[in-house]
């Protein structure tokens, strides 16, 4: 039996894979991770772990420990956190025999950092980048401009500085912790593509959602779309910055211009609704691993989905 470790399933993308995984590998042992004892993901996993945080010392050893016992064929990571530790730690962790679903190392590396990320696009020219500072440039154009963390994900630290007093007072607190950008396009036209790369970075498969974010910085909704000159942008950062596997793009149209807001070298947020509408990059992710075979184009169905606030419930032993 084929045992698949998921991290993070008390999180949108942790039980998202489970449920994708359950749908397209219902053989395979799902074993769930979290820090939280309560969580939504155990209703979609035959096994649940409680995890340490990330970021305790302990960690490491329990992420092999959970992998020899339950003898672990692959491990795929639900949250950010897990990403970065997991690919630090590549070489200790797969020397127990688990294949760990993570991207090119060099990618996750410059992901981690917008502006190392904002660099590398630059040096080829690239047409999709934003300009980006780590101070206000002319470049930027006039305000309002938009501040980021150079280093986090979900919308979190991101702020709009309107004016110079604004900036300076804003610099003068984050120093040099911070990206700006000038605002492009809208919210309307914000679009999330997720590709499939094979080992060597070839383009596999792709959808395209308009979406609208959350304010936790997930999608709340999106729509299947036809997105004009999307094979062309995927292929042309496919051969910059070498993905592998699942690979997550989010653009805005600005002026009929795809530009790229960043890329998340992971399955991301709403990988349950590309599931629903026929795309499982959890489940082509295991086939390539389990088959060596990559996956081709499946077929998109095409629609919209909302997500809304669900229950599940767990009872006592004593009420069965």
């Amino acid at each position: 039996m084929c045992t698949i470790l998921v991290s993070g399933v008390s999180g949108v993308i942790g039980y998202g894979i489970l449920k994708s995984l359950r749908q397209s590998h219902p053989n395979c042992r799902l074993v769930g991770a979290t820090v939280y004892e309560r969580n939504a993901g155990r209703a979609f996993c035959d096994v649940f772990e409680k995890a340490p945080m990330t970021s305790d010392e302990s960690y490491l050893s329990w992420l092999i420990e959970v992998i020899e016992r339950w003898n672990v064929s692959i491990a795929i990571p639900g949250i950010e956190a897990d990403v970065l530790f997991w690919n630090e730690h590549r070489t200790s962790i797969e020397g127990c025999g688990a294949v760990l679903l993570l991207n090119n190392p060099e990618l996750i590396r410059l992901c981690s950092d917008k502006w190392i990320f904002y660099q590398r696009l630059v040096e080829c020219n690239s047409p999709y980048s934003i300009p980006t500072g780590l101070y206000f440039d002319r470049i930027l154009g006039d305000f309002p401009l938009l501040a980021k963390p150079r280093r986090g994900s979900g919308g979190r630290g991101v702020s709009i500085i309107d004016n110079m007093e604004c900036f300076e007072r804003h610099h003068e607190a984050h120093k040099h912790a911070m990206i700006y950008q000038p605002i492009i396009g809208d919210a309307n036209d914000e679009y999330t593509c997720s590709a499939f790369f094979d080992k060597n970075s070839k383009l596999c498969a792709f959808v395209s959602m308009k979406r609208t974010l959350s304010l936790a910085g997930f999608t709340e909704s999106a729509e299947t779309v036809e997105l004009a000159g999307i094979d062309d942008a995927l292929k042309h950062l496919g051969d910059v910055f070498k993905p592998v596997g699942p690979t997550n793009f989010q653009f805005r149209l600005d002026k009929g211009e795809l530009k790229l807001l960043e890329i998340n070298p992971r399955i991301s947020s709403a990988t349950s609704i590309r599931t629903a509408f026929g795309y499982n990059e959890s489940g082509m992710a295991v086939d390539l691993v389990l088959s060596g075979i990559a996956p081709c184009q499946p077929e998109v169905k095409h629609g919209y989905a909302v997500r809304y606030m669900e229950d599940t419930i767990f009872y006592d032993s004593n009420n069965i």
